[in-house]
């Protein structure tokens, strides 16, 4: 498959105008193709490059799940261990009776939430991707600005100030009963900055991003690579708005750095950290992880219950190990069983194949709770390569 090729079916969804401007890499092994398509904002005056830096939000989780992983291989942190003696705002927990019952309606936990809770997110809080009704814990965590939805990093209350209010609701199920989305992450980032003594964005950087040559990925954009980052749109009520301009959330370093969906990054960058997986925790002589950390992040931690009352795909297809989403079943048309990778509701995705590394990036916000049209076509297009890398 060539880049040309590439580019036409991609560039389908620009002509569409189903958004504005996107980036892509597929690479077999180290046959690495590029691309880039539209423009970097709305007045199509620029256009995208490949190093273009996005927003790249739950692209972050696999990053921060191998934070905490580097501190297991480092004997810092135990999966089994209670997170209680990092985090006591989090011990001594309570339950939600049912999950459509009254915050003050509760039992106690059955035993503490562990390190591994966090990375599995089955800590008993997060987005139940099966029941969207609104429900009496949604309103108290919305009156405590926690952050359900896009991210705003700028705008959320320093990770002390966040985890003490919190730890002032109910758990919604017991800890490893349920997999539910997203809350794991960001309480995973400030379990890692205790454990190491030092914010997040110091340890990723120290142990994950400079030993990878990872230069354009952190919570912030200096001044002086604005140039490449453009503003990011959403669609509200059927027009394209801006949700971030270049100057916004991620122009400064804020207090709340995300380990759910903080980060900005680029293909190249992104690209190095994939590699780094799909070769066992090692990249051009630097080792960021174990191989054996390596393969616990990409094995699927999900029971069959947990699979069928809910996971990170439709149906039973897709499991969940550290921060990534693991491929059970082959896709007709996609990624086969044993892929693993993940997206961001900003409008990106990655996923490792076999040999196969694809990575795309967007400047605009998924209109609907599942990906935009573009993702589908990508997908099928990771399904095309990976199958033709077989021997």
């Amino acid at each position: 498959m060539t880049v040309d090729e590439i580019d036409t079916r991609l560039g389908a969804h620009i002509a569409a105008d189903e958004l504005l401007g996107l980036a892509w890499l597929v690479a077999t092994g180290d046959d690495v193709a590029t691309g880039a398509i539209g423009h970097l904002d709305a007045t199509r005056a620029t256009a995208i490059r490949t190093d273009t830096i996005f927003r790249i939000s739950s692209m972050t989780k696999p990053l921060t799940a191998v934070a905490a992983s580097i501190l297991i291989d480092d004997g810092v942190l135990d999966p089994a261990e209670p997170v209680d003696r990092l985090l006591p705002e989090l011990a001594n927990r309570q339950v939600l009776t049912k999950p459509t019952a009254e915050v003050t309606d509760t039992v106690a936990a059955n035993r503490p939430i562990t390190v591994e809770d966090l990375l599995t997110f089955r800590l008993g809080w997060g987005m139940d991707f099966t029941d969207f009704a609104p429900k009496p814990f949604d309103a108290a965590w919305n009156e405590r600005d926690l952050g359900w939805g896009p991210p705003t990093p700028a705008r959320m209350a320093p990770a002390d100030v966040w985890l003490r209010r919190l730890g002032a609701l109910p758990l919604q199920y017991q800890p490893g009963e349920r997999w539910l989305y997203h809350v794991g992450a960001p309480i995973l980032g400030f379990l890692v900055a205790r454990a190491a003594d030092k914010p997040l964005s110091e340890f990723l950087a120290e142990r994950v991003l400079r030993p990878l040559g990872m230069t354009d990925t952190g919570f912030s954009v200096p001044p002086g690579k604005l140039a490449r980052f453009g503003p990011h749109y959403a669609e509200t009520e059927g027009a394209r708005t801006v949700f971030d301009p270049v100057d916004g959330q991620w122009s400064t370093p804020p207090a709340f750095e995300g380990g759910g969906d903080g980060l900005v990054s680029t293909l190249a960058d992104y690209h190095r950290f994939a590699r780094m997986l799909r070769e066992g925790g090692e990249l051009d002589g630097a080792r960021v992880l174990s191989e054996r950390a390596v393969a616990a992040m990409t094995t699927n931690h999900l029971t069959a219950e947990q699979l069928a009352r809910g996971g990170p795909g439709p149906g039973d297809d897709a499991g969940w190990g550290y921060g990534v989403g693991i491929q059970l079943r082959d896709q007709p048309h996609g990624p086969r069983a044993g892929a693993y990778g993940w997206s961001g509701g900003l409008g990106s995705t990655w996923s490792n194949d076999g040999a196969v590394t694809a990575i795309l990036l967007t400047n605009e916000t998924w209109s609907s709770a599942g990906p935009s049209p573009v993702f589908a076509t990508f997908e099928q297009i990771l399904g095309e390569a990976s199958r033709r890398s077989d021997p």
